[in-house]
């Protein structure tokens, strides 16, 4: 009786924040931490995803254990129940075996243009045959109308029967049945009545798509129906990956445009699909996954640029509005994410707060940054284990800091460490090349190094009055 109790009093808080036109992102944060974390007093945190997938146009019962969430969205008192959602697999071979990534969309009628199939086709058409084995495509047509489903399933069983065939691709319909009211919802920001309804159909439409996901592969990536991808993007989130192995994250993100490009660990996919089903009527999808990524602390975005993923539709699923928005560090074409093997980074510059040396070795949109560098200063690479490298590149400043070059340097590589009380060192050096205008660049270094390299270090030649930005060290391994 006590937690029954405990539990109306927090209902209590949250009907009174929902009485608010306007709330502050703060004060909205804070109800959903301590909303969060008193539910976790009273549930496991435990996600079993049950059900064998079937064939073409088979129905199947799956398990959505439920933290936050139940069926009818009032019996709010039950959160340690379940919910049986039958989804309808519209276009669907067994999957044999779990990939390592899935990629997941969400589609609606549109009432100008329709961007599905051009999205589907740039996933596959962007992939090598070698990438093709390790990705899943799950397409959730949400659209309550069954004859556009209909028209949409037969349009992408005729051009990508193989793919379907492959189990490279499953096309799903969650009914309309399992879904909370949608009509009569809370005007946040005094969006109108039909906005708040897309929105909030918006997010259930992923959650269930989420929840689907979430037993398919090891990693998922969240797309938007309207996208083109860059060439090779599965090596390049592979590479990321595993650039960042031993670092605890929440989410990646390939662009930097709503929630297209957004990865995940597939064993937060149930949490998160809990999560947007709970909140689903507060506030836009994009809003709600920043809240999801805060509330498991992840404190900053983790970013990559190029971009790996471009918005290419020009009218919006919501009225069929313009929609003309471009993610600017999109590259098409196939880039080369450096590999950057394991290394530890020193330096005896002044660092600036916390801009410190190893952010210019990270993959993520971040840099060194120091007070003005004097004759002889360096930065160091020591390498866990001596590499073969086939090309190196170091770019100094950036666009808004033009200035903060480095004026005059030279790159260096070493063997042979030796250790000392400070720091780890290589004994000897040869000298690569010197900096232009801020900028080094070598290719085919393993034909001219007789040496696998243990140290790669930068140096000072001349002392600068103007700070120092090491933007981005990269490194390719032979």
């Amino acid at each position: 009786m006590l937690k029954f109790y405990q539990m109306k009093y927090i209902f209590q808080i949250l009907d009174k924040m929902r009485c608010l036109r306007k709330r502050s992102t703060v004060s909205f944060l804070g109800v959903l931490v301590v909303f969060l974390l008193f539910m976790n007093l009273y549930i496991e945190d435990s996600y079993v995803l049950e059900g064998d997938k079937q064939l073409i146009r088979e129905t199947s019962t799956h398990q959505l254990n439920s933290e936050r969430y139940v069926h009818t969205f009032k019996d709010l008192s039950n959160f340690s129940g379940t919910i049986n959602v039958t989804y309808r697999y519209l276009a669907a071979t067994p999957l044999q075996r779990k990939r390592y990534l899935t990629i997941g969309l969400s589609s609606v009628k549109r009432k100008k243009g329709n961007y599905l199939l051009e999205t589907i086709k740039s996933i596959f058409e962007q992939s090598s045959y070698e990438e093709l084995k390790e990705i899943s495509v799950v397409v959730h047509l949400a659209d309550f109308n069954s004859s556009w489903r209909d028209a949409m399933v037969q349009d992408i069983t005729q051009k990508f029967a193989h793919h379907i065939i492959a189990g490279r691709l499953m096309v799903i319909h969650a009914p309309e049945e399992y879904y909370p009211v949608l009509d009569g919802l809370k005007r946040n920001y005094n969006d109108p009545e039909d906005r708040v309804r897309f929105r909030s159909k918006q997010n259930v439409d992923y959650a269930f798509l989420l929840n689907f996901c979430a037993n398919t592969s090891d990693y998922y990536v969240m797309l938007e129906d309207d996208v083109r991808c860059s060439r090779n993007f599965l090596t390049a989130i592979k590479k990321v990956i595993a650039s960042l192995e031993g670092t605890y994250w929440v989410t990646l993100e390939f662009s930097k445009l709503g929630y297209i490009g957004k990865l995940y660990h597939s064993h937060d996919l149930p949490r998160l699909a809990h999560f947007l089903l709970m909140f689903y009527q507060e506030m836009p999808c994009d809003w709600l996954l920043t809240h999801f990524r805060g509330l498991l602390a992840q404190k900053n975005v983790i970013r990559f640029k190029p971009s790996l993923f471009q918005h290419m539709g020009y009218y919006s699923s919501y009225k069929g509005t313009e929609n003309k928005l471009k993610d600017d560090d999109f590259e098409e074409e196939s880039f080369d994410i450096p590999d950057n093997p394991p290394a530890s980074l020193y330096t005896n510059m002044n660092v600036f707060e916390n801009y410190e040396a190893s952010k210019a070795y990270s993959s993520v949109d971040e840099y060194f940054w120091g007070k003005p560098p004097s004759m002889g200063d360096t930065f160091v690479i020591v390498f866990e284990n001596p590499i073969t490298i086939k090309k190196i590149k170091v770019n100094t400043g950036t666009e808004d800091r033009q200035n903060d070059i480095l004026q005059h340097g030279a790159l260096d590589v070493g063997e042979k460490l030796i250790f000392s009380k400070q720091i780890r060192q290589c004994d000897t050096y040869l000298r690569l090349g010197e900096f232009r205008n801020g900028y080094f660049e070598m290719s085919d270094v393993n034909q001219k190094i007789p040496f696998d390299i243990h140290c790669m270090r930068i140096c000072v030649t001349k002392t600068q009055k103007e700070w120092l930005i090491i933007r981005s060290i990269s490194i390719w391994t032979s």
